[in-house]
């Protein structure tokens, strides 16, 4: 290990404290110790959210909302005050913005259908980037598809950055929607967000902020941003899988009708009509997923025990160290070289095809991944049919990077 590894790993966060509280990285993998690089995929469970999700399905477990005996009040209670974490970590106005669902692939399909029904027409356009996640192209190719509304693209230059000139001259009266990820999951860019949505704005458009890959790794706050949506998925951020969100602006929210139907959504119900409830209400169709929101309401404390700011900066530390080890690496190109970039780096070798790359670090205990990440246009524009991916959290550590490096290095020998 490198005296800079040493450095990176003393003098932000206590690392080997935080990892104790993931009781999956003790094991071993192939007679290896694990690696767990497939953060910007999924992130592992700190034991406080483990046992939280345990001991409310073990002793509290009760529906939310209708039930007037205990346990159905004290489950709604804590569904309520998960829902207000979430607004204080978002930096929400109020918890109302928030809308539970289960993740950021419904979180945006909500928004681009029930916005669309409502706001978007012949001739109007929706406007995305050329490094978003499938998520966040689909449900607006469906919907320009649906209203007879047009895609438009803003390029992004060789080293991953978007060409704000270009956005700048895409825009135009007929601009409904510009959707673009905070932090692209293929590439690691930190988008310019908050001048993205100004810009929006300045010809009424709406905009929405996938945060997928922003919400565990920086601090947020979406008033600052203005955005009118940011999405987010929990099990990216130490929380269980299926329950995500999105916050919303209440005056929009409260011109949208609702995306999914049943109960819960409604005020009153009559054979002739039906009316709707409120937001965030009229969104949350059905028994939600009452355990994973709690869990997420444990994640959220547990995120904030260590401090956003110093995750920021210790993964920022953990981004440089690794990408100067992989500039040294013979016959590997990083893809993504952005200026301002998460702790994400794919790279690409013409000796192994990705999934070749990540078979053989398995075989050293250490878990990555490979393939297009669900973003084939950033591959495309790219000129590569896949990337090898290493993401980093705050729970891993230098000499895990020195690792990878070197196994990248036999990877790459081996198939030369």
């Amino acid at each position: 290990m490198s005296d800079t590894s040493v450095s990176i790993a003393g003098n932000i966060l206590d690392v080997e404290k935080i990892r104790k509280d993931f009781p999956i990285l003790s094991q071993s993998v192939r007679g290896k110790p694990l690696i767990y690089l497939d953060n910007a995929a999924t992130t592992q469970k700190p034991i406080s959210v483990i046992e939280r999700v345990h001991n409310f399905d073990a002793k509290e477990y009760g529906t939310v909302r209708r039930g007037t005996y205990k346990l159905s009040e004290q489950a709604t209670e804590l569904y309520e005050g998960a829902r207000q974490k979430v607004a204080d970590f978002m930096g929400a106005e109020k918890k109302g913005e928030v809308v539970f669902t289960s993740g950021t692939t419904q979180a945006i399909n909500l928004v681009a259908h029930s916005f669309g029904k409502r706001f978007v027409n012949e001739g109007d356009e929706i406007i995305i980037s050329n490094i978003e996640h499938h998520a966040n192209t689909v449900p607006w190719q469906v919907l320009c598809e649906e209203r007879g509304a047009r895609l438009k693209v803003i390029p992004v230059d060789d080293e991953g950055e978007l060409v704000m000139e270009e956005y700048e001259k895409l825009l135009s009266p007929k601009t409904r929607m510009v959707a673009v990820n905070h932090v692209s999951n293929a590439l690691g860019t930190i988008n310019p967000v908050k001048e993205i949505t100004q810009k929006a704005h300045a010809v009424g458009a709406r905009v929405l902020i996938d945060g997928a890959q922003s919400s565990a790794h920086m601090k947020l706050d979406v008033r600052d941003i203005d955005c009118d949506f940011y999405t987010f998925s929990g099990h990216k951020m130490y929380a269980p899988s299926g329950v995500g969100g999105v916050y919303g602006k209440m005056d929009v929210w409260e011109e949208m009708p609702p995306y999914v139907t049943g109960g819960d959504m409604i005020m009153q119900v009559t054979l002739e009509k039906t009316t709707y409830a409120k937001p965030p209400a009229r969104f949350e169709a059905g028994t939600p997923p009452i355990t994973q929101v709690i869990g997420l309401g444990a994640a959220i404390d547990y995120l904030n025990g260590i401090g956003m700011d110093k995750i920021a900066d210790y993964e920022n530390a953990l981004l440089e160290y690794g990408t100067r080890l992989f500039k040294e690496i013979e016959g590997v190109r990083i893809i993504g070289n952005a200026r301002s970039k998460a702790s994400i780096i794919s790279f690409f070798s013409d000796s192994a095809h990705p999934h070749d790359m990540v078979h053989f670090l398995d075989q050293d205990g250490i878990a990555c991944r490979g393939g297009h990440h669900c973003a084939q246009p950033t591959m495309i524009r790219y000129g590569v049919p896949a990337t090898t991916r290493a993401s980093m959290a705050f729970y891993n550590k230098p000499e895990e990077l020195d690792a990878l490096a070197e196994s990248v290095k036999k990877c790459v020998q081996f198939f030369s």
